[in-house]
């Protein structure tokens, strides 16, 4: 272990109770012998499948969280992907930010036919508040954020359900794909799997703070009972930058984190969305000096603000970027 952050393959011990007969899928891990990006993570998920069959024990429930405004062209792809995952023991909150279009009507049919679809439908007045509707109202022990506009893989939450049970940990990120108009491209910054404590995680943070991979909710996985026990919500005060804030607050509180480099989201690149539009200039240096004390703080707490000031100042004059 060194400064927080653990390897995967340099010692990560196995859960209390961990069954005999999945000794082997365990020393594989612990020997290192993955190769490249994918070996991880298939051999994680063959952990669950492999725990379900023999312990029978009952996966945990994922809420799963979509704010909508006027999002018909592209939100059939959307909870279609939610829906399709192997991963069934879900539900899902549509929640129609005052679409002017045919988005309620699409949540309302998917509501009928399917029992896990639940919709909230509200006036107009941000995704910070369609979000914190539907975490007020989750159920699961996890939570997860997809955006209308976009779509996750088909093992996306059962990668990181397993990610989570088998570290015992208290945030999962992972990798994404950008897709800009035909080109896809993979997305992320740390590399190799990792569980790590928050200190550790906050040393990969620093390297690159203004990187999508840190700051969007949507390639994350949360624990409900954390978000809860501190009254953690999205800040309606911000137009943009919201997810940021809400993950730096989180990580005030996430004991254990897990990188798992492998892509579960397609983040799709809009010209007129949202933060394009509200990231003048003026909002921007605003915005940046609100979220920088918070950012500060949390390096201040873990005993790593004085020693790395340079890197860590460097946020307020950082791009934002959905690359590496």
């Amino acid at each position: 272990m060194k400064n927080g952050r653990r390897n995967i393959k340099s010692g990560v011990k196995p859960p209390n109770g961990f069954p005999n007969g999945l000794f082997m899928i365990y020393w594989l891990l612990e020997a290192g012998s993955m190769a490249g990006y994918g070996t991880d993570f298939l051999l994680l998920r063959k952990l669950q499948e492999t725990e379900r069959e023999e312990s029978n024990v009952q996966l945990p429930l994922v809420s799963i969280i979509v704010p909508i405004h006027n999002s018909e062209k592209t939100l059939n792809r959307c909870i279609d992907s939610i829906l399709n995952q192997d991963y069934q023991e879900l539900e899902v909150f549509l929640v129609d930010d005052g679409s002017g279009d045919g988005s309620l009507a699409i949540c309302r049919d998917y509501a009928k036919r399917d029992a896990r679809v639940k919709v909230i439908r509200k006036e107009q007045s941000g995704v910070s508040d369609a979000r914190n509707l539907a975490m007020d109202q989750a159920e699961g022990k996890y939570l997860q954020f997809v955006d209308s506009d976009d779509w996750i893989t088909t093992d996306a939450t059962r990668m990181m359900v397993s990610a989570a049970e088998y570290g015992s940990c208290d945030m999962v990120i992972t990798h994404f794909f950008r897709v800009n108009h035909d080109k896809i491209r993979r997305k992320g910054h740390i590399k190799e799997y990792e569980i790590m404590t928050r200190k550790g995680f906050a040393e990969h943070m620093m390297e690159k703070p203004a990187n999508f991979y840190y700051g969007v909710m949507w390639n994350k996985l949360y624990r409900r009972d954390i978000l809860n026990a501190y009254k953690l919500r999205c800040s309606r005060e911000l137009n943009w930058c919201e997810d940021f804030l809400f993950n730096l607050q989180y990580l005030c509180y996430a004991e254990r984190i897990c990188a798992l480099p492998y892509p579960t989201y397609y983040y799709v690149k809009t010209k007129n969305s949202l933060v394009a539009k509200e990231a003048t200039m003026k909002n921007t240096i605003q915005t940046k000096k609100f979220i920088f004390t918070y950012y500060k703080e949390l390096y201040e707490n873990i005993d790593l603000y004085e020693e790395n000031k340079g890197k860590i100042n460097r946020f307020l004059i950082s791009i934002a970027s959905d690359g590496h």
